[in-house]
């Protein structure tokens, strides 16, 4: 099976465009995702127009990164919180069913 062509798509982050190659069916994800990044450089920026963007960058996929970081560990807690409370939901179930009827 064929993957589709990639072709260019311009974002724009921070008053700046970009051109990025991409497959078709991940425009909205890459489109998105840029929108994303540039509402956290202009964050990070602040009214400091000043500031290198390299550092903005830096400063912004830091920011990103940990926010992810913290969603994983909270997903991982979630998944482990699930897992006892379904293994605690199934050793009820075993025993109800393995007790006598009276």
């Amino acid at each position: 099976m064929n993957k589709p062509a990639s072709e260019p798509v311009t974002v724009r982050i921070l008053d700046r465009e970009y051109t990025v190659g991409c497959e078709p069916d991940e425009r909205d994800g890459l489109m998105a995702a840029a929108k994303i990044l540039d509402a956290k450089m202009r964050e990070v920026r602040g009214g400091n127009r000043m500031a290198g963007v390299d550092r903005i960058a830096v400063l912004a996929a830091l920011n990103l990164a940990h926010e992810l970081q913290q969603s994983r560990s909270d997903t991982e807690r979630r998944e482990r919180d699930l897992s006892r409370t379904v293994g605690a939901m199934q050793r009820r179930l075993d025993d109800l069913f393995d007790t006598p009827p009276a």
